[in-house]
C-alpha cells in the first residue's frame, strides 16, 4: 500500500511539470566544470539576437567545461574588456546582483530588469574594476530584482560562476 501511495504522489508531483522532458535531453550538458567549481547547466533556451560585437556561435552539444561553453573569441573578450572611449556616451542604470545565466546561451549578455529594450551596455565588477561590453536584454521584474549574466561576460569581469555578485550597469554607445 505504501508503494502505491508513494508512486501516486510522485506521479502527481511530476504531472505539474509540463516540460519535464526538456530537462532530460541526452544532448543537454549535465554540468559546467571549472578548475575550482561545478555549476549545474541550465536547459538550452532560445535567446534574443545579440549585437555582432557581443555574439558568438552556440557551444558544441558535448561541451562540459567553462572553456568549451564559452565560444567567444579571444579578440571578442579583449574588445569587450577594453575601456570605452572617453567620448562614448554613458548612462548609469544602477547596480544589480547577477547570477550565471544559461551557459548554453553564447555571447556577452546581461538579462536585467534595468532595461525595457535590447541595448548595448557595460557591466563593471566593483570589487576589481574589470568591465565588459555586453548586450543588455530586458528581464521581467522590479528594478531591484536580480539579473542573469552570460558565462562569457562573467569570465571577462572575473567573477565566480557560483556566487551572487553585485555589478554596476550602464548604457554605452
Amino acid at each position: 500500500m505504501k508503494q502505491v501511495v508513494w508512486a501516486s504522489g510522485l506521479g502527481l508531483l511530476l504531472s505539474g511539470c509540463a516540460n519535464v522532458g526538456d530537462f532530460f535531453r541526452p544532448d543537454a550538458p549535465a554540468e559546467v566544470t571549472t578548475a575550482a567549481q561545478t555549476v549545474p547547466a541550465a536547459p538550452e533556451v532560445e535567446a534574443a539576437p545579440l549585437a555582432p560585437a557581443t555574439a558568438a556561435p552556440p557551444p558544441p552539444p558535448a561541451a562540459r567545461t567553462a572553456e568549451a561553453l564559452d565560444t567567444t573569441t579571444p579578440e571578442q573578450r579583449a574588445a569587450a574588456a577594453a575601456p570605452a572611449a572617453a567620448d562614448t556616451p554613458k548612462k548609469t542604470l544602477g547596480k544589480t546582483v547577477v547570477s550565471l545565466g544559461s551557459p548554453t546561451e553564447p555571447g556577452l549578455w546581461l538579462k536585467t530588469p534595468l532595461v525595457t529594450a535590447e541595448a548595448q551596455g557595460r557591466v563593471t565588477n566593483p570589487a576589481n574594476g574589470k568591465s565588459s561590453l555586453v548586450t543588455l536584454l530586458p528581464l521581467e521584474g522590479p528594478a531591484t530584482a536580480g539579473s542573469r549574466m552570460s558565462l562569457a561576460a562573467m569570465r571577462v569581469i572575473d567573477v565566480s560562476l557560483t556566487d551572487l555578485t553585485e555589478v554596476d550597469v550602464a548604457l554605452e554607445g
